[in-house]
């Protein structure tokens, strides 16, 4: 009621009201105009959007299988339908057939089932040492070689070119050298420590070459009884092939045909010795059916010694692996014998 009476006022005396609504707007002129200037932008030439050009009705399907889906609702079913419309259904091929899930043509069992074992065995403290005679029967290390996987030979070679760029062909040669002189000293140190019963000689242990192996295997040893067999030929009169085993002991109680490897890397599981489980397995297999020996095994043990004396990795291998490793020894003496 107020308002309206000021507004009758104001009403009633002309010019009055319109001063009260132009001063203030005269005042603001400048900022308004500011708008006007701003409305240039928009005479400027429309940018031209490139999906316009694309046909759609060509992509159709492809735009609505994109847009019709949230990444957080995707589920395996729709990035599969997703994938099949953007490149097409996937090439269907035959996965290869593992070497493990074949069965070898000629099997012979891991134990000899005709094998007696005598119920009082030799008195004899001193371990078997059957020299290794020179004959047409291939070795387990020959076997292996020649029947390595194409991806280990792959990688070997490119160790080896690796070794050639750094140190020379001269170079990697001695180094190859030593490393096979190490490995027969190591053997032939632990070979003096059963047979005596007693630590290596001074000189073994103070060799440099070897120090630092012998150091490493020292808490392996311990667990190390009853030695049966060192550095003796075994040969699998069945299968026709034969080997020179490290030893042949009891490890915590168990008898094993013991392999013992050298190595400047760590090799903490047995995935990492290759394919020295197969040749332990070839092994106890050629002790089992070996009329030299009167005992069979059906364990068996891979120690990798260290050269810088840490503490040596002991991978045992117990029946059940060893009959597996068994059978994969088999198939490589197959493809040895097609071979040749």
């Amino acid at each position: 009621l107020v308002r309206m009476k000021f507004l009758q006022l104001l009403s009633g005396k002309p010019g009055k009201l319109e001063m009260l609504f132009q001063t203030p707007f005269c005042q603001k002129q400048f900022p308004y105009m500011c708008l006007a200037t701003s409305a240039c932008l928009y005479s400027k030439k429309k940018k031209v959007n490139s999906y316009e050009q694309v046909d759609q009705e060509k992509y159709k399907n492809l735009v609505y299988s994109v847009t019709s889906y949230k990444t957080s609702a995707q589920t395996p079913e729709t990035i599969f339908e997703e994938d099949n419309l953007l490149y097409g259904p996937p090439d269907k091929h035959r996965p290869p057939v593992k070497a493990e899930t074949k069965t070898p043509k000629n099997w012979v069992p891991l134990i000899n089932p005709n094998k007696r074992i005598p119920l009082l065995n030799s008195d004899s403290n001193l371990p078997m040492k059957i020299a290794l005679q020179k004959t047409k029967m291939p070795s387990v290390t020959r076997i292996l070689q020649q029947t390595i996987s194409p991806q280990q030979a792959f990688y070997l070679e490119r160790w080896k070119q690796k070794m050639i760029l750094e140190l020379g062909k001269d170079g990697f040669a001695e180094y190859t050298k030593n490393l096979f002189l190490q490995g027969e000293l190591f053997h032939a140190a632990l070979e003096s420590v059963f047979l005596s019963e007693e630590m290596a000689t001074k000189e073994q242990r103070e060799d440099v070459a070897i120090s630092g192996y012998l150091s490493s295997v020292q808490h392996v040893l311990k667990d190390i009884s009853e030695v049966k067999a060192l550095e003796s030929a075994v040969q699998h009169e069945t299968l026709q092939y034969l080997g020179l085993v490290d030893c042949v002991a009891k490890y915590r109680g168990q008898l094993c045909a013991i392999d013992w490897k050298t190595s400047e890397k760590p090799k903490p599981s047995l995935k990492n010795t290759f394919d020295n489980p197969l040749q332990v397995a070839a092994y106890i297999g050629a002790i089992n059916h070996d009329a030299n020996y009167d005992f069979q095994v059906s364990c068996g043990l891979i120690v990798v010694a260290y050269k810088n004396g840490s503490p040596a990795h002991p991978h045992f291998m117990d029946p059940d692996l060893c009959s597996q490793y068994w059978n994969k020894w088999l198939l490589r003496l197959e493809e040895y014998m097609d071979r040749n």
